[in-house]
Order: C-alpha cells, then structure tokens, then sequence
C-alpha cells in the first residue's frame, strides 16, 4: 500500500509565493516533464542530494496525497524506484507540514530527524 504523505523540496520564496496563490504549479523542470515531483520519506535525502546541492536553504513540504486524488501516480524513476508523481496542481490545503532544510557547520544537509526514512 502507497504512503499516505510524500514530500516536497522547495526554495522558500517559491514556495510561500505559490502558497499566497493557494496552490503549487510546479517549477520549471516540472512544467518541462508534466507532471510535480514529489519523494516519499525513504527518497527524500536522494533527491536532497541529486537536485538541490546547489542549494543552501529548503523547505521540505509534507503533502497529504489523499487530498490529491486520482491526480496522483506512483511512476518508475531514479534507481527503479517508484515515485509520487503529481498530475495537476497542488492546493494549499492538501499541505499538512513545513519544515526548514539546512546545512550544517560541514556543508551536509540535515533533515528532520523524525522523517521516517526506513
């Protein structure tokens, strides 16, 4: 059975931006594939590292996927892996939980420890 929840990377202007609209389109390279990439927990720190290194600061937004519907699918992507692929915009009620990424004094990212990995 799916998770529940997935998560999302996000530049924090961005993100409280699209909030204020009341809802997620996506970023550019989601426009460009059609479609809003989402990880769940175990995938998080993958695409923390694969896509955001650039980065210094995020957010890692929690989303409700049953708020999402049937917009949701589970695709094969990075490793074989299946991901939560949103088809269609995210509303700021389908939002349950935000929560600052950062570096630490070495450079490494650090994520919520409570963030069920496993």
């Amino acid at each position: 059975m799916p998770p529940k929840k997935a998560f999302r990377l996000a530049n924090p202007e961005r993100w409280a931006a699209a909030m204020m609209e009341g809802r997620f389109a996506g970023d550019p390279h989601d426009v460009a594939d059609g479609f809003i990439h989402l990880s769940a927990a175990p995938q998080v720190e993958g695409t923390l590292v694969k896509h955001y290194n650039d980065h210094d600061r995020l957010l890692l937004v929690e989303i409700d996927l049953d708020a999402l519907g049937d917009t949701v699918k589970w695709e094969v992507s990075r490793g074989g892996e299946k991901f939560p692929h949103v088809y269609g915009e995210i509303p700021a009620s389908a939002v349950r939980g935000l929560r600052h990424v950062r570096r630490n004094e070495d450079g490494d990212w650090v994520l919520p420890s409570d963030l069920e990995r496993d």
